[in-house]
This record gives C-alpha cells, sequence and structure tokens, in this order.
C-alpha cells in the first residue's frame, strides 16, 4: 500500500463514522483502563489511531499473538494502525552536492514517511487474556483542580497571557499571544468552560515560539478557508483529547447536527491528508499543554 492509499484509507474510515452521525473525535480515549492501547507494552495509542480503533482494550499483531500461543478468531478482521516512519539522507543544494555544517559532516534532511500496520483487539484472539486491566489509581485532584493546574503551569511556560471578560465569543490572538475568554458563569456547565479553553490554548500551541504552526496569515484566516478548517480541526481533536484524560464530560449535543457533521466532511473529501495531519499536530499539542513526550507506535 502507497503512503498516497495509507492517507486514503484512513480518511475513508473517519468519513464513514461522519456519514453515521458519529463524529469520532468526541470519543477520544487515552487512558489505559479505557483506551486502545498496545499489548506489547500498556500504552495507549496516538490520537490517530484511537479515532481508527475506536473500541478500547488492548490491540496486538498476528504474530504477538501466535508468539504467545494464542490464536486469532476465524473471521475477525484486523484494523489499521499508522504511524510516521524516518527516512534519512543528506541534504543536498540545487547542484546536487551534499550540505555540510561547520564541522564538514553532511546535513540531516529527515523524510517523514506514513507507514500502517494491522492488529487484532483481544477479544477477537483465543487462548490469551488481557495482560492490563483496570487501573483506579487514586486521584491526587479533582478534574477541575487538575484543569486549573495544567492551565496554569502551561500558561507560565508558554508565556502565554490568559484573560476573561464578559463577551460573546472566544479566542486566541497570535499577534498577541492571548487568549480571551467569557466569564466561566457565562456557560451552562463546567465542562463546557473547559473544552473552549483548551480549544484555544490548543490554537496556542502553534505560536512560532512553541510549535511554531502558523504561516504569516493563519492567525487572520477567514472561516471556511483552508487553513481555517485545518486549524479548527486541530483544536477541536486536542480540546476533546485533555477533557478525556481530565475526566471532563460534556454531551456536545449542540454540535451533534447535520450541518456540524456536514462542514467536516466536505473538508475530509477536499484533503484526504487532512484528519492525519491534525490528529498528529493536535497530539504534539496535547503533549506540549499537558507536559509530557510523545511515543512512537512502530512495532
Amino acid at each position: 500500500m502507497t503512503e498516497k492509499d495509507i492517507f486514503a484509507a484512513v480518511t475513508d474510515r473517519i468519513i464513514a463514522e461522519l456519514e453515521s452521525g458519529i463524529i469520532p473525535w468526541n470519543r477520544l480515549w487515552t487512558g489505559v483502563s479505557e483506551g486502545a492501547i498496545r499489548r506489547s507494552n500498556g500504552k495507549p495509542y496516538s490520537l490517530i489511531n484511537q479515532l481508527l480503533l475506536g473500541k478500547p482494550g488492548e490491540y496486538l499483531t498476528f504474530k504477538q499473538c501466535k508468539d504467545e500461543g494464542g490464536k486469532v478468531k476465524k473471521g475477525a478482521k484486523s484494523k489499521m494502525v499508522v504511524f510516521w516512519k524516518v527516512l534519512h539522507r543528506e541534504k543536498k543544494d540545487a547542484s546536487g552536492n551534499a550540505i555540510r555544517d561547520e564541522n564538514g559532516l553532511p546535513v540531516d534532511d529527515p523524510i517523514p514517511m506514513l507507514r500502517y500496520y494491522n492488529v487484532f483487539h483481544i477479544d477477537d484472539c483465543d487462548g490469551i487474556q488481557p495482560k492490563y486491566t483496570a487501573e483506579h489509581l487514586p486521584a491526587t485532584a479533582s478534574p477541575v483542580e487538575r484543569a486549573e493546574e495544567i492551565i496554569a503551569e502551561y500558561s507560565g511556560r508558554a508565556k502565554l497571557t490568559i484573560e476573561h471578560s464578559k463577551q460573546n465569543r472566544a479566542f486566541y490572538s497570535p499577534s498577541r499571544h492571548l487568549v480571551s475568554l467569557p466569564l466561566m458563569e457565562q456557560f451552562e456547565d463546567t465542562a463546557g468552560y473547559y473544552e473552549t479553553a483548551f480549544h484555544e490554548l490548543t490554537h496556542s500551541t502553534g505560536h512560532k515560539s512553541l510549535l511554531n504552526r502558523f504561516s504569516e496569515n493563519d492567525g487572520a484566516a477567514a472561516f471556511g478557508s483552508e487553513s481555517y478548517s485545518k486549524e479548527e480541526l486541530v483544536a477541536e481533536i486536542g480540546a476533546c483529547g485533555i477533557l478525556h484524560e481530565l475526566g471532563l464530560e460534556t454531551t456536545k449535543s449542540f454540535r451533534n447536527n447535520a450541518a456540524y457533521i456536514q462542514s467536516w466532511l466536505s473538508a475530509l473529501k477536499n484533503d484526504k491528508r487532512l484528519i492525519v495531519s491534525a490528529a498528529g499536530r493536535a497530539e504534539k499539542a496535547i503533549r506540549l499543554i499537558l507536559g509530557e513526550q510523545e511515543d512512537t507506535e512502530e512495532e
């Protein structure tokens, strides 16, 4: 399968869910006890693979199942997970000559390539039992307290200004590196406030001093434009991922409407790389906000 085919397969899977009325990033799972995890090490899959796998629990390859003395059930269907494989080559100039650094060593020119492998849910395997049971660790803080800690820690580390005022909009200003939010009492529920806050905080990670995600005009991108759609999807997925990690759930009922779903269907059908790119960028944003390191998923 070529890289183009992989992008298309991933996008078609997400489109199928949207067409059935499901917004897949609204049900992201990232925790060990509730998310899709790798049997090899118990770690949760990345955001894009959580979207693809859907069902929580342990996943393993056909070979891993066989090596553990198990057997994949007849008729069981595997699911695709994707990862980035970085190919290294020497960077060259316009004349085809190798570019060297100040020490005379060749400059590396890494090329990320999307790759995939197939996995089965443990329920599709006979002869093996789950390794990782639900973990109920003692909570050190409530979800709201933890959310406030994350916001304070990240904004300080990112040198981000956060302001609140009585208003009917929320936004991130790249030029001022500022997030502006309505007052908490203006929201119908606490989860709605934090969903909005983390949506804007995810936008803020694109600042040139952080993940440098914006082109010169992205901060002023018009509603409905290509750059607007890309960045909005990053913020959507980022906010959902953080809310689930915190255990702050929201029904999002106001978003489960035909017009909202159709807008993402149109965007994804027009750009087969959009969902993979957005989920990858959201993953980086979430790890930055939470102060965590990313992980590779190559088996």
